[in-house]
């Protein structure tokens, strides 16, 4: 599972850095597309740090209903 973890941390910083890269480009952040592409980064690396840290299975396994 790890494997998936760090694909999805590779794709946030990959989005953040095409964020900033755009926003350098067309000099703004506050682009529509710059901004989005900064949000979707953020939630991706803030999603694969979550699943890194012990017992975040359990968490998910409850938000999902699949516990016995």
């Amino acid at each position: 599972m790890g494997v998936y973890y760090f694909a999805i941390l590779f794709i946030g910083v990959f989005l953040i850095f095409r964020a900033g890269l755009q926003a350098f480009k067309q000099g703004s952040f506050l682009k529509p597309r710059v901004f989005i592409y900064g949000v979707m980064g953020a939630v991706l690396i803030g999603l694969s740090i979550f699943m890194f840290t012990p017992g975040s299975a359990d968490i998910v396994a409850d938000l999902l209903g699949m516990t016995n």
